[in-house]
């Protein structure tokens, strides 16, 4: 559950002028830019306020209603904004996730997510009382106010008090409902509507009827209601720092089709790339976005298994998370413009190949990235340890996740459960079928420098003299009770796992595997592929050896397909 803290910055582009010493202190001030009828104010301090000037008020009829003097500057919002952002990237050093408000809420204050992060801080009082008391020293003014979605931290900041208010989770209904409509970011005429109805706040709004307020005010009125009591999501757009590799196109008639978007991130990725070439670096993750026409932005992650800077293979790579997003995309009315950023980058040196000829493992890393576009989720393969026994023998490692995070990083993703009957704990581990052969006693790579090695070679650093071995291997045996065998030293005749009789048809072995000395005292195995008369084959290991004072522990350890 995100966790919202909103700053709402009181009066920032007289505090913008203060801080940078171009006003004085103590002096009534106010900002000014044009509106309808000549000059109209757009910021005021504190002493101007006490005066009973107003936001919005005429410029010539405020000068003319007062009698003390009055310091007048002109509205500069390039450097409002270069400020908010500055104040921004401070920001994320509470946690990295900052987003700055949007023309929507004045643009005069900014979100931080700190869900995950609070603990850092002491907690979320802590975090926020450090957040307030730090701003009171810089001498910026700002309501702050946490809460579980970014609407109802807004409307507590922007309403609340000059302390700072923390909402435990799952109590944003209940503290929105005494404050007035006006904290929804509505549009002044749905505000003054609403008191017209004499509808003045948030709780009253909430219980009325649904169908009637749409009809009446349009969607945006439930649509900022839901989103500040958590109904609907609201996904913030963090702040992140310029792309060093980055192209735009603008479009004078908007686009909306799937081929005019493909052929022009073909073209974007085909200006960027010779700035890639003379770096020596590759793409490893790309972010394609997309603005329409009413300012909505929809954004396109990426991710590749190795760094790339062909604009074809981009382009195809494009295509593809398109056929899986459909009308998903929602152009609306078209795209105006169209930006492509590298996200991330990695070494991608010059390589001398055969006249016509693919570069060496090209057609691997090129399958790998097209299936998780394709298919939306990370692409895993394994990769070879240092150890002899079966669960330590390998690793998952992602290979490319498809959404834009680049490549082979460690995660802790689990296999697919088993398909067979009786139905297997979530904790088993499957495998491709391609990968049957490749659980082996051979060396880690955790670079994943193997891969790459066999992707030029053709030399696998799986072995190839080992017993196969099963499709589905359990992180750990399950234990088998009941066994029964004709011969201590052989396999098992019968047993019971999974609470089911399982009676023995065929049986082959045993592979012996030592116990692995150095890390800790242990018996050797003895592995058996068995057969069940119910067709089930699978991988069982006797502990130890056979001894007359203590029965052997037997373990089903595997699923053959």
């Amino acid at each position: 559950m995100p966790r919202i803290v909103c700053i709402c910055l009181s009066h920032w582009p007289v505090t913008r002028l203060r801080r940078a010493g171009l006003a004085p202190e103590r002096v009534p001030l106010a900002v000014a830019a044009e509106g309808s009828g000549g000059l109209r104010l757009v910021a005021l301090d504190p002493e101007a306020r006490a005066l009973g000037l107003r936001v919005g008020e005429p410029l010539g009829r405020v000068r003319a209603r007062i009698g003390v003097p009055l310091q007048v500057y002109p509205a500069d919002p390039e450097a409002d904004r270069d400020a908010l952002l500055r104040l921004c990237r401070w920001a994320s050093g509470y946690a990295p996730h900052v987003a700055p408000f949007g023309p929507g809420e004045a643009a005069d204050g900014l979100y931080i997510d700190v869900a995950g992060a609070s603990h850092l801080r002491g907690g979320e009082a802590n975090l926020v009382a450090d957040l307030a008391a730090r701003l009171a020293r810089s001498r910026v003014p700002a309501g702050i106010a946490l809460a579980d979605t970014p609407g109802a931290a807004f409307a507590l900041a922007r309403q609340g008090g000059p302390d700072p208010v923390v909402v435990p989770p799952g109590g944003a209904s209940q503290a929105l409902r005494a404050l007035p409509v006006d904290a929804l970011r509505l549009d002044p005429g749905t505000v003054a509507g609403l008191k017209r109805l004499g509808l003045r706040r948030i709780g009253e709004l909430d219980a009325l009827p649904r169908g009637p307020l749409a009809r009446r005010f349009g969607a945006a009125l439930l649509l900022r209601l839901d989103q500040a009591l958590g109904r609907r999501p609201e996904p913030l757009a963090p702040l992140t720092e310029a792309a060093a590799y980055a192209a735009a196109r603008g479009f004078l008639d908007p686009i909306g089709r799937q081929s005019d978007i493909v052929r022009t991130a073909r073209d974007l990725m085909a200006e960027t790339a010779p700035r890639l070439e003379r770096d020596g670096l590759g793409a490893c993750a790309l972010r394609l976005g997309l603005h329409r026409v009413d300012g909505a932005l929809r954004v396109i992650d990426l991710g590749l298994s190795r760094p790339e800077r062909d604009p074809e293979r981009v382009a195809a790579l494009v295509a593809l998370r398109l056929d899986r997003l459909g009308p998903a995309l929602d152009a609306g009315f078209g795209f105006e413009t169209v930006a492509l950023a590298v996200t991330v980058t990695g070494p991608m040196p010059a390589r001398q190949t055969d006249l016509g000829a693919a570069a060496p493992g090209d057609g691997i890393g090129f399958l790998a990235d097209a299936l998780a576009q394709r298919l939306g989720r990370a692409l895993l393969r394994l990769e070879p340890r240092a150890s002899h026994l079966p669960e330590r023998a390998d690793r998952d490692r992602v290979w490319v996740t498809g959404m834009g995070h680049g490549p082979s990083t460690d995660r802790g993703v689990g296999r697919p459960r088993a398909p067979l009957p009786p139905p297997a704990p979530e904790r088993e581990r499957g495998a491709g079928a391609l990968l049957q052969r490749r659980r082996s006693t051979v060396m880690a790579d955790p670079s994943g420098l193997a891969a790459e090695e066999e992707a030029r070679t053709g030399a696998s650093p799986w072995s190839d003299h080992l017993p196969p071995r099963p499709l589905v291997i359990f992180p750990r045996g399950e234990a088998a009770l009941d066994v029964l065998s004709t011969v201590p030293e052989g396999p098992p005749r019968r047993f019971r796992w999974r609470a089911r009789i399982h009676r023995v048809a065929h049986a082959e072995g045993p592979e012996r595997i030592a116990a692995e000395w150095w890390r800790a005292p242990g018996a050797d195995r003895d592995y058996y592929r068995i057969e069940c008369e119910a067709g089930h084959r699978l991988w069982l290991y006797r502990d130890g050896p056979h001894a007359p004072d203590r029965p052997a522990a037997w373990y089903v350890h595997g699923l053959f397909a």
